[in-house]
């Protein structure tokens, strides 16, 4: 009888270790440091072929970008191995409430919603401002007011505020937003939009691998009402816990001159295709 009741405790534990939420940094002594990423969304993220000094090897390649230096700092100093997921936008909160991953550090902004069913910590970036990245030559290149792209067609990524900002264009006509950064650079290109909204630190990249675009600048109060920072996400219900704790503290200690080093870096180092 003992016997049969282990094994059903036994099994109770496993079930029920099954159904929880909590970081896998925590359930587990395997010492890793999951962080989810697009890598897909340069300078932030990105694939590689070769490797880098500061790229992590994933399945098909090596991710690199600024994201991934804030992954390793934030591991190295945790004492943590890091491990970064190929994650696509849409499933990046799904898998850090399965457990799949311990992080996002993907170029994700704290929002209300967001906040909803993600604990973030203090920004590690800011652009400062959203720009539209646009074809050179075109109507809209001298444009210093986004009240001006009002009959222009605009798009965004899909859920991000990049998509969300658009509408504070009276008149725009908003497209269907795509999935990654690459997908929209070739509607602008073929001329399916007029403009694509970004920050600057993205802009940079893109311009730097497509010379027949450009970006426009808007005058002071005449752009975008949005926040432009990013945060690192954790689990729902971890903000004051070791864990969360520790990854703040880490973060805290990456000083800012870190911090744009990392951007320029990645900027220079980013595939020419993104």
């Amino acid at each position: 009888m003992k016997k049969v009741l282990c094994i059903f405790a036994a099994a109770l534990l496993l079930l029920s270790g099954c159904g929880s939420n909590t970081p896998a940094s925590e359930e587990t002594e395997d010492n890793v440091f999951t962080v989810g990423m697009e890598v897909n969304y340069a300078p932030f993220n990105y694939e590689l072929a070769s490797p880098t000094d500061t790229s992590v090897q994933i399945s098909g390649g090596y991710a690199d970008g600024y994201d991934v230096m804030i992954a390793r700092n934030i591991a190295d100093q945790l004492g943590m191995e890091l491990e970064i997921k190929k994650i696509a936008w849409n499933g990046l909160g799904l898998a850090l409430e399965s457990g799949e991953i311990d992080a996002i550090i993907a170029g994700m902004t704290a929002n209300e919603e967001r906040e909803a069913g993600i604990d973030f910590t203090t920004p590690y970036y800011d652009s400062h401002g959203m720009i539209i990245i646009v074809r050179k030559g075109s109507e809209v290149e001298s444009f210093t007011n986004i009240q001006q792209f009002a009959g222009h067609t605009v798009v965004g990524q899909l859920n991000t505020s990049y998509d969300e900002v658009i509408d504070q264009i009276n008149g725009v006509i908003h497209a269907t937003p795509k999935t990654a950064y690459p997908e929209m650079i070739v509607a602008l290109q073929q001329g399916e939009v007029d403009g694509i909204t970004a920050e600057m630190a993205v802009a940079v990249g893109i311009l730097a691998s497509n010379s027949d675009l450009t970006v426009v600048h808007f005058d002071e109060g005449k752009g975008f009402d949005v926040d432009t920072t990013v945060s690192i996400g954790l689990s729902e219900g971890s903000r004051g816990t070791d864990f969360f704790n520790k990854v703040q503290a880490a973060l805290d200690n990456i000083s800012e001159e870190t911090r744009e080093n990392y951007m320029v870096d990645s900027i220079a180092k980013q595939p020419a295709e993104n």
